[in-house]
C-alpha cells in the first residue's frame, strides 16, 4: 500500500532537495574535467557513490516516513475525538430531520441519556419543532429542560464541503447537510439578569380624581378623617410591595418602586383602584384615583417622564384607571366607572382666553373634525367659526364628504349673502392655505389618523385641539392648546362654554349656528338621555337664548323610510350574547349613510331589559364600522381599543378591514370572552 502512496507538497520538495544538490554536484564535476582530468575522475567516483547512497536512503525511508505519518494522523484523530467527547460544552450532531446521530458526554449528561440515543431532538426538547430546524445558516433557540434554561445554537454543515477530498464517498452536488447543535446552560445568567431587571427603578404617580367633590360630600368634621383614611389605604397597600410613597400635593402622590413591584401591580390588575373606593365614612361619592407608571426607560429621568405621560393619559381617558408606559407599549387597566362632571368653569375660561390669543395672532383659521363628520363635529366647527368671525379672522371648515346626517346642517349655510363661497372647503384647498399664519382647530377628535386631513396637522405650526373623547396612545402631538374633557357630553357643549368667555362674552351666535350646536349636543346625548350633566343643560340653555329651535332641529333629524326599516331590521335580527351583550348587523342596501343607522340601532338595543352593552357592525366603503354603546355597567371604550378603535365609556367605535360583518361580530365575541376571563370588564 505504501508503494501506491505518493508524497506531495512541501514534504516532497524537502526530500527531493538532496537529488537537486546531486545534480548541482554533477555540473561541477563537468567543470572539473576541463581543469584536470584526474580530478574530474575522482569527483565522478564520489558523485556515483553519493547518488547510490541517496537513492537507497530515499527508497528505504519513504515507507518509514509514511508509516509515521499514518500513525500520527491516527493518534491525532483519536485525540480530537476524545477531546470532543470530553468537551464540557454539550454538543450534538443531527441529520436534516432533527434525528440525533452523535452526542458528546456533556450532552448525554444533560439529557440523562447514553451515547446510543438516536431519537429526534423534539422528543427531548419539545420546543425544537421541525419548522424551527428550517433556517438559512444559523439559528438560536431558547429552551427549557428540567426547570433549567438553555440556549441551543444550531448550525448547518453541508456535506459537499466534507466530501470534496474524500476517496470513499462521492458528493452528489445536492444540498445535503447535517445539523450541529451547541447547548449552553444559561440558567444562572438569566436568573441574574431577571433579578437585575426586577431591581430596576419604576416611577409611579397617583392622583385622586374627585378630591374636592368627595370632601364636599361629607361633613366638615369628617373631612380630615377621610383624607387620613385615603392616605393610610395608599401607604398600606404600596408599602406591602416595598414601595416608597410621598404625598406631593393634597391629591397627588409620588411612588418609587422596583420593577418587580410594578409587575405585581400589573398582575393584580391594579386592584388598588377598587380598594380606594372602599373608603367610606358617609361620603356620598366614592373616591377614585388615576395611576401612571413608567418603566424600562434607559434613564431614571426618562422613567419619570413616562410616568407623567401615563398619568396624563389616565386623566385624559376619564380617570379611575391605571396606565403603564414603557418604551415600546402603553397598557391600560380599569376605567370601569363614570367620570364625575366638574362644576367649575375655570378651566373653560382659561382655555377660552388662550384660544382667543392664538386666533388673534393669526391671519386665518382652519377648522377640522373627524372623517365622516357628524352633527357634533360640524356643530363644534360652526361654533369655532363664530369665534373667528367675532375676532375678525377669516375661517374655513374642512369637510371632504358631506354625510346625510350633516347635509341638513350644511344647507343652513348656503346663503352666499351671509357666508362666503369658500366657507366650507376640502382637504386639497385647505393644504394650499396652510402656512405659518394659519391656526388649525381640530374638534371632536384627538386621533390624527381619523381626522379629515391628517396632513393638515403637519402643515400647520399652530394646532388647537378641543375634544370630549377619551385619549388613547395615538394623540395629536405638540398641540399649542389642548382642551380634552372626557366628562363633557359633546364637543358642542365645550365650544358653547368657550363661546361665553370670548371677547368678554360679546360673541353673537346666529340662530342657524345655534341650531347646529344644539343638534350636536342632542345627537351625542341621544336626546339628552345619555351622559348629560348640569353643564350640558347650561350649554343647551345658552344656545336656546341664542335662537336654537328645538322643533326645527328635530325635523332635520327625522329618518327616511328606508333608514327606519334598516334600523328596525337590525334590532329584529339582533343576537343576545351571554345574556348581556346585544350583537347586530345593519343592512346597507339603499342607505346613503349606513354607519349612522348602525349607531342609532346600537342605541335602540340598549332599550332591551338586561342588556349591558350593544354592538352593531355595518359594512361601508369596503370597511366594517362597529358602533358600541352601553349605559353605565360596561366600558365599551376599552373593548373597542382592543380592536384598534376608541371613544367614550358609553359610546365607542372601531373600524375593521378585509372581513365580513359576520366575522367582525365573531371577533367582538372572542374579545368579550377574553376580557371577561381577564377581569378587564
Amino acid at each position: 500500500m505504501n508503494k501506491k502512496i505518493k508524497l506531495k507538497g512541501h514534504l516532497k520538495s524537502y526530500l527531493q532537495t538532496a537529488l537537486l544538490l546531486g545534480l548541482l554536484l554533477a555540473a561541477m564535476n563537468v567543470g572539473m574535467y576541463f581543469i584536470n582530468i584526474q580530478a574530474g575522475i575522482c569527483v565522478s567516483a564520489f558523485l556515483a557513490i553519493y547518488f547510490i547512497m541517496m537513492s537507497a536512503l530515499l527508497c528505504r525511508s519513504k515507507p518509514i516516513i509514511m508509516n509515521e505519518f499514518v500513525d500520527f494522523a491516527t493518534q491525532y484523530g483519536q485525540v480530537q475525538k476524545k477531546l470532543l467527547r470530553e468537551l464540557e460544552l454539550a454538543y450534538v450532531i443531527m441529520d436534516d430531520t432533527g434525528k440525533i446521530i452523535w452526542t458528546n458526554e456533556a450532552f448525554e449528561k444533560t439529557i440523562h441519556k447514553d451515547k446510543g440515543c438516536r431519537k429526534p431532538i423534539s422528543s427531548i426538547f419539545p420546543a425544537v419543532t421541525r419548522d424551527k430546524l428550517d433556517f438559512e445558516e444559523e439559528q438560536q433557540l431558547d429552551i427549557t429542560f428540567e426547570e433549567r434554561e438553555y440556549t441551543l445554537k444550531l448550525k448547518k454543515i453541508y456535506m459537499d464541503e466534507l466530501l470534496d477530498n474524500s476517496r470513499i464517498i462521492e458528493s452528489t452536488g445536492g444540498q445535503t447537510y447535517l445539523l450541529a447543535g451547541y447547548l449552553f446552560d444559561e440558567t444562572e445568567l438569566k436568573k441574574a439578569l431577571r433579578e437585575i431587571d426586577d431591581q430596576s427603578l419604576a416611577v409611579g404617580m397617583i392622583y385622586i380624581d374627585n378630591y374636592d367633590e368627595a370632601l364636599e360630600s361629607v361633613e366638615d368634621v369628617r373631612r380630615s378623617l377621610l383624607i387620613a383614611l385615603i392616605d393610610r389605604k395608599m401607604n398600606k397597600y404600596l408599602s406591602s410591595l416595598d414601595c416608597i410613597v410621598r404625598k406631593t400635593e393634597k391629591d397627588k402622590y409620588l411612588v418609587i418602586m422596583r420593577k418587580a413591584a410594578a409587575l405585581a401591580l400589573k398582575e393584580s390588575r391594579f386592584d388598588l383602584l377598587e380598594d380606594v373606593k372602599t373608603v367610606n365614612i358617609g361620603n356620598e361619592m366614592a373616591v377614585t384615583v388615576s395611576i401612571g407608571v413608567g418603566l424600562d426607560a434607559p434613564t431614571y429621568a426618562q422613567n419619570c417622564e413616562y410616568s407623567r405621560t401615563a398619568i396624563d393619559l389616565a386623566l385624559g381617558r376619564g380617570g379611575d384607571q391605571a396606565v403603564v408606559k414603557s418604551p415600546d407599549s402603553i397598557i391600560y387597566y380599569g376605567g370601569k366607572s363614570q367620570q364625575v362632571e366638574k362644576n367649575t368653569r375655570v378651566k373653560a375660561r382659561v382655555k377660552a382666553n388662550a384660544l382667543q390669543e392664538i386666533i388673534n395672532s393669526k391671519e386665518r383659521v382652519l377648522i377640522m373634525g373627524h372623517r365622516l363628520s357628524d352633527a357634533d363635529a360640524f356643530g363644534a366647527s360652526v361654533g369655532i367659526a363664530g369665534i373667528a368671525r367675532a375676532l375678525g379672522k377669516k375661517c374655513h371648515i374642512v369637510i371632504n364628504d358631506i354625510t346625510t346626517s350633516v347635509k341638513p346642517l350644511v344647507e343652513l349655510f348656503r346663503d352666499r349673502n351671509i357666508y362666503e363661497e369658500d366657507f366650507i372647503i376640502g382637504s386639497a384647498e385647505a393644504l394650499e392655505l396652510a402656512d405659518s399664519s394659519t391656526a388649525l382647530v381640530v374638534v371632536d377628535v384627538n386621533k390624527p389618523s381619523i381626522t379629515e386631513c391628517p396632513e393638515l396637522i403637519k402643515a400647520c405650526r399652530t394646532v388647537v385641539v378641543l375634544d370630549h373623547h377619551r385619549q388613547s396612545s395615538e394623540v395629536i402631538e405638540n398641540a399649542t392648546l389642548s382642551y380634552v374633557e372626557p366628562y363633557a357630553s359633546s364637543a358642542c357643549e365645550m365650544v358653547a362654554e368657550v363661546l361665553q368667555y370670548i371677547a368678554g362674552g360679546s360673541v353673537k351666535v346666529r340662530s342657524n349656528e345655534a341650531d347646529c350646536m344644539y343638534s350636536g349636543i342632542m345627537v351625542d346625548t341621544n336626546n339628552f338621555t345619555a351622559k348629560t350633566g348640569v353643564r350640558t343643560f347650561e350649554a343647551a340653555a345658552f344656545l336656546r337664548r341664542c335662537g336654537a329651535d328645538v322643533t326645527r332641529v328635530r325635523k332635520m333629524f327625522r329618518d327616511g323610510a328606508a333608514e327606519y326599516k334598516a334600523k328596525a331590521e337590525t334590532v329584529r335580527n339582533a343576537e343576545i350574547y351571554r345574556n348581556a351583550y346585544a350583537m347586530g348587523i345593519c343592512p346597507t342596501e339603499g342607505l346613503q349613510s349606513p354607519t349612522e343607522i348602525g349607531a342609532q340601532a346600537a342605541n335602540e338595543l340598549l332599550g332591551i331589559n338586561g342588556i349591558k352593552a350593544s354592538f352593531v357592525a355595518t359594512e361601508y366603503n369596503g370597511k366594517i364600522y362597529i358602533s358600541a354603546r352601553s349605559i353605565d355597567e360596561v366600558n365599551v371604550q376599552i373593548i373597542m381599543e382592543r380592536l384598534g378603535g376608541g371613544g367614550h365609556m358609553n359610546i365607542a367605535g372601531a373600524q375593521l378591514e378585509d372581513m365580513s360583518p359576520e366575522r367582525a361580530v365573531a371577533i367582538i365575541k372572542d374579545t368579550l370572552s377574553r376580557m371577561l376571563e381577564e377581569g378587564a370588564i
